[in-house]
């Protein structure tokens, strides 16, 4: 098995913290787990010479990371249901329902949204994310519900992206969070990047993250909890968690970005839904939006916090 040979000088930041540490922070695309293991294995050294976890490292030292080659994905076409909100020639846009991710990765081999869409399309989708992401131009969390654009062609998939990137698609979000909003209105501006010590999350990181945008208008109140609305002037992975959980509005749900644990019974992850997707037709040249209706449990919550607004009242 062939290694990749991966080098890092270590920064000031790090002088005198543990190699595991300087490890985690500098390769955000490999788990805690799987760098212990290289360093148990001794496939890690400092100035040539093998280390432990526990090692020490220095500004300054160079590190070198012997990296195995990654084991192939077999992504296999699964007859999984889609709730289709709109299909032609070079686009599908689906409404994603909680729990499946979109597509595959380590620990998620199976049931993910490409191996819905590989069945669907019988393949013809676009090739430029390679065959782990064919087709998908952008993603929502697993636990977010909402509309998705999958793309059939390399044209819409570039189209797509270009629009992506100079934030002129529209995305809006229902969302309900902790709290009682004071504004009706607002917008949260922090640049998002990956979290200093835990990498599966992200956080404000004005020195190495991406300028992001968010503005969100209150729907309803209902005291401890705010129905509200975002719209991403950006999209950046976790955003709207992230930016709301900032400002002392977690997302209800949301343990990673708020309460450990969640104060209601059997909900899964954060209530988040992607409602409202508009863009371009990379063909035809019109302005197209979709709206994702709210899953069934959004609603149940939604119901639930109104009649206990209305017993309150009495």
């Amino acid at each position: 098995m062939t290694e990749e040979e991966r080098t890092l000088e270590v920064a000031p930041d790090f002088d005198g913290k543990r190699i595991d540490q300087c490890l985690a922070s500098s390769f955000s695309d490999c788990s805690r787990s799987f760098l212990q293991k290289l360093l148990k294995d001794g496939k890690v050294s400092i100035n040539g010479k093998i280390q432990k976890a526990s090692s020490k490292v220095a500004s300054g030292d160079i590190i070198l990371v012997l990296m195995p080659e990654p084991e192939e994905l077999n992504v296999e076409p699964e007859n999984i249901p889609l709730d289709i909100l709109y299909e032609d020639d070079d686009l599908l846009v689906v409404n994603k329902p909680k729990g499946m991710v979109v597509h595959p990765a380590a620990g998620h081999s199976s049931g993910t949204l490409v191996n819905a869409v590989l069945y669907h399309c019988r393949g013809n989708l676009s090739g430029i994310n390679g065959v782990l992401r064919p087709g998908i131009v952008h993603r929502i969390d697993m636990d977010t519900t909402g509309a998705l654009v999958i793309c059939k062609s390399d044209f819409a998939h570039q189209s797509l992206a270009e629009q992506l990137s100079v934030h002129s698609i529209t995305r809006k979000y229902r969302a309900i969070v902790h709290g009682n909003l004071h504004e009706d209105n607002g917008t949260v501006r922090g640049a998002i990047g990956r979290h200093p010590t835990d990498r599966k999350k992200m956080a404000l990181n004005e020195r190495n993250g991406k300028p992001a945008v968010t503005h969100y208008r209150v729907l309803e109140r209902f005291g401890n909890y705010t129905y509200i609305e975002c719209q991403l002037e950006t999209g950046r992975t976790h955003q709207i968690r992230v930016h709301m959980a900032s400002i002392g509005h977690p997302l209800l749900g949301d343990t990673v970005y708020g309460p450990k644990k969640c104060p209601l019974k059997n909900l899964q992850g954060q209530t988040l839904h992607a409602m409202i997707l508009g863009f371009i037709h990379p063909r035809s040249g019109t302005y197209m939006e979709f709206e994702a209706p709210l899953p069934e449990y959004f609603l149940n919550l939604l119901t639930q916090f109104r009649k206990n607004v209305g017993n309150s009242l009495k």
